[in-house]
């Protein structure tokens, strides 16, 4: 029998950060994971020199200059900014919402006449919908995109896309999935505004390598594996005080109030041997319905790799069904109502802390994942 202080559950940046937090304050932590890697979703695999994103672009990006020098320790950064492009059939786009997306879009220089457009069309959307400024209230995200960038913009760049990411028409959508959208008046492609931004040189599965360097990790087993696992030991059975579940809350209950709802991805990714540059940026969106990926990833974009093969993943929305890989929360009222009655049912384990994004279900960008699991790890260590 052996005592362990936590029973972490997932290796991703909750999870790792978590242990690695326990670890440094003399607490003693045995992590597990269903997959047979490390890292969760920002797991990183090398392929012909190249840094492949298993599950999806991972751009680190903050403001919080304790959690980025944090992140630093694990890993060099490189000077990587995000500056994705789309493809709306044969025209070509920069993003985010810029004075070079609306020079290319309508002919135009300066920011006096691409606010003269966005205004105009604005205003002739809100009149087709009989909405008076500042007294209407959107009734969909169509109608919601609409009021802020007007018809083109949104009829291009926002549309298809958006559709295939829920997998349902803009009209059926909610107005609140899109609070505002990013429009700048600038010539600048630099899609976050954030002052710290890179990808790690190596990846980033080494950053949970040094987190979980010296715990004791078992890979390729589920919570509920290893619980039945650990009871067929008898008096043999590992011993812990506390749980950290960074799993899906629902599953952990059973499900016993229903099914949260997830939308999930589903990734196609090529070896190109003998091309050593495919599309000639990192990211690239298709904004189209009928194109079905979202985007193609060119991994080596990230790390200025000059390999002479390259790699790339498209990548495809997909309705989410129990035993998928859940990505995405999808907050609606429903759904958060649901969550309310789970997370009830969380406070009442006394033993078992839930966090991360399936945890607590909730999307979050890398450094909030960091600073939320610091957060936790503080409070039960009473600091």
């Amino acid at each position: 029998m052996t005592r362990f202080d936590y029973l972490v559950v997932g290796t991703g940046l909750f999870g790792s950060v978590f242990a690695y937090e326990m670890k440094k304050a003399g607490k003693k932590c045995l992590v597990i994971d269903k997959r047979e890697h490390l890292g969760g979703n920002i797991y990183t695999r090398e392929e012909k020199g190249i840094q492949v994103h298993q599950y999806g672009a991972h751009i680190f990006h903050t403001s919080d200059r304790r959690i980025w020098d944090y992140v630093n320790q694990f890993a060099q950064f490189n000077h990587y900014i995000n500056s994705p492009v789309a493809v709306y059939g044969e025209e070509l786009y920069n993003l985010p919402f810029n004075m070079n997306t609306f020079s290319k879009m309508w002919s135009i220089r300066t920011p006096a006449q691409a606010r003269e457009i966005i205004e105009s069309q604005r205003t002739q959307a809100l009149a087709e919908l009989g909405a008076e400024e500042g007294s209407w209230e959107p009734g969909n995200l169509e109608e919601q995109a609409l009021s802020l960038v007007g018809r083109d913009v949104y009829e291009k760049l926002v549309k298809g896309y958006t559709e295939k990411q829920w997998g349902r028409d803009c009209r059926e959508l909610p107005a609140f999935i899109i609070k505002r959208l990013p429009v700048r008046f600038v010539y600048d492609n630099n899609y976050f505004t954030d002052r710290y931004q890179g990808i790690p040189e190596g990846g980033y599965t080494q950053i949970v390598e040094k987190l979980l360097e010296g715990t004791p990790v078992r890979l390729g087993i589920s919570y509920r594996q290893f619980l039945k696992q650990n009871e067929e030991k008898g008096a043999e059975a590992d011993v812990f005080d506390k749980v950290l579940y960074t799993g899906m809350i629902d599953e952990y209950f059973g499900y016993c109030l229903g099914e949260l709802q997830y939308r999930s991805l589903r990734f196609e990714t090529e070896l190109l041997e003998g091309c050593d540059n495919y599309q000639g940026n990192a990211v690239v969106n298709y904004t189209e319905r009928q194109v079905p990926y979202t985007r193609i990833i060119e991994h080596k974009h990230f790390e200025f790799g000059t390999q002479p093969d390259t790699v790339i993943t498209r990548e495809y929305p997909a309705e989410w069904k129990k035993g998928d890989e859940p990505y995405y929360p999808i907050n609606d009222a429903r759904n958060n109502e649901l969550f309310a009655r789970y997370r009830e049912l969380a406070a009442k384990e006394e033993k078992v802390l839930f966090g991360g994004r399936l945890g607590q279900y909730k999307y979050y960008d890398m450094d909030k994942v960091i600073a939320a699991a610091l957060e936790m790890a503080e409070k039960e260590l009473g600091q």
